[in-house]
């Protein structure tokens, strides 16, 4: 048996992972709420690690947001981040942990870098200024990765995702990204009978989206292959990184057509190009691991018909509440 030590698992990507190693029967899931447990304190994290001695650990903790919370709270995005992370790491190793798969995000890639987006990208130019706080602190986790593997011989992994989705994501009005945004906005939007939805920025820029539940099957896949098939992941002389993602974007107008018709609302749309587009274009590089024999099953529309039902059972749950 073993024990996986899945931190942040009420969250969009935790929850789905929580879910895929719960399928598994040799794997025995550790969970703490943040009530029970606060990442950022580190001699509360070493404890917990030292009583329950996990064997592999997700680190899907994070603070994170959307374009609007990225630019409002910089330092915490910064500072929550890398407390969180450096906390995890000192753990892990304290105890022994010899697996770990780190979850980043495709925002730690230049910001005009070119399309696809190959894993050799990172630090090859500027970042997005909208969200480099956060960015750069991902990309300290995954250089803690390869610092943790070439020091003590750890096998550590950082997962790229490219923008998730699915149940449990973040539905709050200034503070989730943008398929859970748009998803409340024409929602409420068709509630009011408003005759018309303004999305932020143009509508051309492009982006990729997986279903959070295909990202939980990838960690799970990842966590239990034999060592000498990770250890081609995490060879000394390159970075511990893997993107994840389905290999192919729409725009965000596409998108925002899509989100109408999923929710059912008649009005306009708009686009509102003062407000910021943030990356043109970030369109993930998946070779790597479709080499490993996995791909991303749930096809956009299917999974976001899924992520709206979410959705309802959320705002159904808020307003009994």
């Amino acid at each position: 048996m073993s024990k996986v030590f899945v931190a942040g698992h009420r969250g969009l990507v935790g929850s789905a992972t929580l879910k895929a190693l719960g399928s598994q029967a040799d794997v025995v899931p550790i969970v703490r709420t943040h009530s029970e447990l606060d990442l950022a304190d580190r001699q509360a994290t070493l404890a917990f690690f030292e009583q329950e001695r996990p064997d592999q650990v997700v680190m899907c903790a994070a603070k994170v947001g959307g374009i609007l919370a990225n630019a409002s709270l910089p330092v915490d995005f910064l500072h929550d981040n890398l407390a969180i992370q450096l906390s995890v790491f000192e753990a892990a190793h304290a105890v022994g942990v010899k697996r770990m798969i780190f979850l980043g995000s495709s925002c730690i890639y230049p910001r005009d870098c070119p399309q696809p987006i190959k894993e050799d990208y990172l630090l090859t130019g500027p970042l997005e200024a909208t969200n480099r706080p956060y960015a750069l602190a991902k990309i300290a986790g995954v250089e803690a990765c390869w610092s943790y593997n070439r020091q003590f011989g750890t096998q550590y992994l950082a997962l790229m995702p490219t923008n998730m989705y699915g149940p449990g994501d973040n539905y709050h009005p200034e503070h989730s990204h943008v398929m859970p945004a748009l998803l409340r906005r024409f929602h409420e939007a068709k509630a009011r009978g408003d005759e018309s939805v303004v999305v932020w920025g143009s509508g051309r820029p492009r982006r990729e989206f997986m279903y959070s539940s295909d990202l939980g099957e990838a960690i799970a896949f990842l966590l239990a292959l034999p060592d000498d098939r990770f250890a081609q992941l995490i060879r000394p002389e390159m970075a511990p990184l893997i993107n994840v993602g389905v290999g192919e974007d729409i725009t965000i107008g596409e998108l925002a057509e899509l989100v109408k018709k999923t929710v059912g609302y008649g009005g306009r749309l708009e686009f509102d190009a003062s407000k910021p587009d943030g990356t043109p274009r970030k369109l993930m590089d998946v070779s790597r691991l479709h080499a490993l024999g996995w791909r991303a099953r749930t096809q956009l529309e299917e999974g976001l018909r899924s992520a709206y039902e979410d959705f309802l059972r959320h705002s159904a749950s808020s307003s009994a509440a």
